[in-house]
């Protein structure tokens, strides 16, 4: 879910398989044969833009977005929800992306919890700025539910013999999930309960012993907890902004069109007052 820059030309997927990981995580597999040519694998966090028609709204075919948004009225137009790619297989031609599923409420979830083998959605993509750095001593991935994907891509990209410090809160122990890798990953699950979001996160990254040597940090997820250990990070840890990949994936309380266009300023807003931190 990291910031990028996708194509511009909407791909066709087709639903292959349908999997509920947890009671609250379902992984949808796409194929067919637009993926051909997808171009994932350079990051971990590589993310594409799922393109949901609005309920009762059927796209003549072939899909032409252009002549969508020339044609119909913006409440017709399809709404986007960004996702991270938990797997790409060039040769099969399957994209693996994981939902959160929260009931009846929001797009994507319901979306992924109904959907059936056989059924197509658009999508741009990919996306992606991140991948975990070989030549740091240690590696530390913070996150909840939302960044579980691009944490788990990563600690399989990473070899034997790197260390890394995993830490991740999901709503309670039925929502854990295998976390394979190579690499030394000292795995750490939080269970959030009616605890606010991010508040135990917050609370075992300000009382990790950090290993001795250069870390590569990547923390994402919901943008009050991530603003918190950003500041941590920066001011109290000193680490430069080179070895962090730190960004709200969500943000409570907002839905993904709104905490789109107010995120820049978000994000302006925190780096004036890190700057002022870092200079007194």
């Amino acid at each position: 879910m990291a910031e990028g820059r996708p194509a511009r030309k909407p791909i066709r997927g087709q639903v292959k398989r349908v999997e509920w990981l947890t009671p609250h995580m379902i992984r949808v597999v796409l194929g067919g044969d637009e993926l051909a040519g997808f171009g994932a694998g350079e990051f971990t966090d590589h993310y594409v833009k799922l393109l949901f028609a609005p309920h009762g709204i059927t796209y003549p075919a072939p899909f032409d977005l252009e002549q969508i948004q020339r044609d119909l009225p913006r409440d017709q137009w399809p709404t986007s929800r960004t996702y991270t790619v938990r797997a790409w297989d060039p040769e099969a031609l399957e994209l693996a992306l994981d939902f959160v599923h929260h009931g009846d409420s929001g797009l994507a979830g319901p979306w992924a919890a109904a959907v059936q083998p056989g059924e197509e959605i658009h999508f741009f993509g990919p996306g992606g700025a991140y991948a975990p750095d070989h030549e740091a001593d240690w590696h530390l991935f913070v996150g909840d539910e939302s960044a579980l994907p691009a944490i788990a891509a990563s600690l399989e990209r990473l070899p034997s013999g790197a260390l890394a410090h995993v830490l991740v809160e999901v709503a309670g122990p039925e929502e854990e999930q295998p976390l394979d890798s190579p690499c030394d990953a000292k795995v750490a699950w939080f269970h959030r309960g009616d605890a606010p979001v991010g508040d135990s996160l917050v609370a075992a990254v300000c009382e990790l012993d950090f290993p001795e040597g250069t870390v590569h940090a990547f923390v994402h997820g919901e943008a009050g907890f991530v603003k918190t250990l950003r500041r941590h990070l920066r001011t109290e840890r000193g680490i430069p902004l080179s070895q962090l990949s730190i960004s709200g994936y969500w943000r409570l309380g907002r839905d993904d069109e709104t905490w789109r266009a107010s995120k820049q300023e978000w994000n302006r807003r925190i780096e004036e007052e890190e700057a002022a931190a870092l200079s007194s």
